[in-house]
């Protein structure tokens, strides 16, 4: 398999132009239509045709690789492909045009978009009620460890604790502490929830379990109703992280599980696009003890019409300016009524399928800790990898070679040089086949050909500590930095 990633020298849009100076290509005042003194004189932003601009960003994204591109099997995110034909949808001027501020009266079929998606929601999910506000799978845990906390203020109880698994997704504790809850976290007992090690951890400042099912091992836990059992007859409510729901549609439901709040995310499980920090959306579900602690407003119906309801006294309040990312709220509605509720089982049944395909195959070559049946992902150990010098990260940069995403790599952290792999159910055999092929070869490859991987890449490989430590994503940011580095150099 041959690939190579084009590279162009492209510099950033003020470099472009050797000096900023606003009004050039252009009137201003658009012929007179705006008063001068509105118009600002000290705009720093480039000067530049049109044509230099799309070329910019028309070259950048040839150096850059997503689902459209080839498999992109990052564990736990679900890049599944995303249809156009929901793109199309969402750039109808119905849809793109309106505004947020508008009365309600003018944006009805907004309206009834939203509250026809809470109520699928509510049918997947097994909940009774949904908000649609969270702007992403995270921003969904802050706000359903919100609806903990009002949920038991409403009862004069002060708890917190809120207990995780060792294998939790790291948004799970942290969502957690932001509330302001500290976090316990409980070992695993062959890959799935210690039950004993839950019951010895539990007390009376136990607000909520955060549990994924299945958990980032690709394992379902099969013990969720006792979990669920455990919780409740302490008082605590049990809360679902909804990363891997992509497995389980139409054959459980976290409702039928026995969950309390329900986090869905609508960019993972239901096709709209994501990666490099959005968009997405992360709405909530809750069973009806909780309803009244969602966020507001609420979109009711009033006979043939729909209107919003900010009278909720128990209400969190707003977690989200207007209604959420309603551009994402339209795809994934988009999706649900194409798929329709058979085509929902059956991406999860060839999920999970594609998921043991690559297991079965892949398991010849690396270590499987707990070699069971896997739902939609699954976690390889790249410790064999160690006798050769190399680590997980070696192999997973000369993945980028053959035109294959890398895989999660190193998560959850209770496997030694984990690789996480999700493949979805929109990829077929032939690429799976592909993806085995690859990664065998690239095991018999030369050690050091894949230490100094990738090579085919426009970029070659990065200083990744570094990176996240000083994040540069602004100009002004740019700036700063090349500031910094300057006086230091003198």
């Amino acid at each position: 398999m041959k690939y190579h990633q084009a590279v162009h020298d492209v510099p950033v849009l003020f470099e472009a132009c050797e000096k900023p100076q606003p009004g050039t290509m252009f009137d201003a005042t658009v012929g007179g239509a705006i008063p001068k003194e509105l118009v600002r004189e000290d705009l720093r932003i480039p000067d530049l045709p049109e044509r230099d601009v799309v070329k910019h960003f028309v070259n950048l994204s040839q150096m850059n690789f997503g689902v459209d591109n080839g498999l992109y099997p990052l564990g736990s995110c679900t890049m599944k492909y995303n249809p156009k034909l929901c793109d199309e949808v969402v750039s109808w001027p119905s849809i793109a045009n309106i505004h947020p501020l508008q009365d309600p009266s003018t944006i009805q079929g907004a309206l009834r978009l939203m509250y026809e998606l809470e109520r699928m929601l509510c049918e997947i999910g097994g909940v009774d009620a949904v908000t649609l506000q969270p702007a992403a799978g995270a921003h969904g845990e802050y706000t359903g460890v919100h609806i903990v906390r009002a949920y038991h203020e409403s009862r004069g109880e002060t708890r917190n604790e809120v207990i995780l698994p060792d294998t939790a997704h790291g948004t799970n504790p942290a969502s957690a502490a932001m509330v302001g809850y500290d976090v316990l976290e409980i070992p695993s007992k062959e890959g799935c929830v210690d039950i004993e090690a839950l019951k010895a951890a539990i007390s009376k400042d136990t607000a909520a379990f955060m549990l994924t099912n299945p958990n980032t091992l690709g394992l379902f836990e099969k013990d969720v109703r006792e979990i669920a059992g455990v919780l409740h007859d302490a008082g605590a409510l049990l809360y679902y992280d909804g990363a891997n729901l992509n497995a389980i549609m139409g054959k459980t439901s976290p409702g039928k599980m026995d969950f309390d709040i329900v986090h869905f995310n609508l960019h993972k499980t239901f096709a709209t696009p994501h990666g490099g920090g959005g968009p997405g959306a992360g709405p909530v579900g809750v069973n009806r003890r909780l309803e009244e602690f969602l966020p507001v407003p609420r979109i009711i119906k009033e006979g043939d019409r729909f209107a919003l309801d900010y009278d909720r006294p128990k209400s969190i309040g707003k977690v989200r300016a207007h209604f959420g990312n309603f551009g994402v709220l339209a795809r994934a509605y988009t999706y649900i009524k194409m798929q329709g509720g058979n085509g929902l089982t059956a991406a999860s049944e060839n999920a999970v399928l594609n998921s043991n395909y690559l297991r079965h195959h892949l398991s010849k070559d690396l270590e499987l800790p707990y070699g069971q049946l896997r739902k939609h992902e699954f976690v390889l150990s790249g410790r064999p990898l160690k006798a050769k010098g190399l680590r997980t990260l070696d192999f997973a940069k000369r993945l980028l070679d053959y035109g294959f995403h890398a895989p999660t790599i190193y998560f959850p952290l209770i496997v030694e040089e984990a690789i996480m792999i999700e493949p979805t159910e929109t990829e077929s055999r032939d690429t799976l086949d592909t993806f085995v092929e690859v990664c065998r070869k690239i095991l018999a490859e030369d050690p050091e050909l894949l230490k100094s991987a990738p090579h085919n890449t426009a970029v070659r490989r990065l200083d990744e500590a570094r990176a996240a430590r000083e994040m540069i994503f602004s100009w002004r940011a740019y700036e700063k930095k090349a500031a910094k580095d300057q006086a230091g150099s003198v």
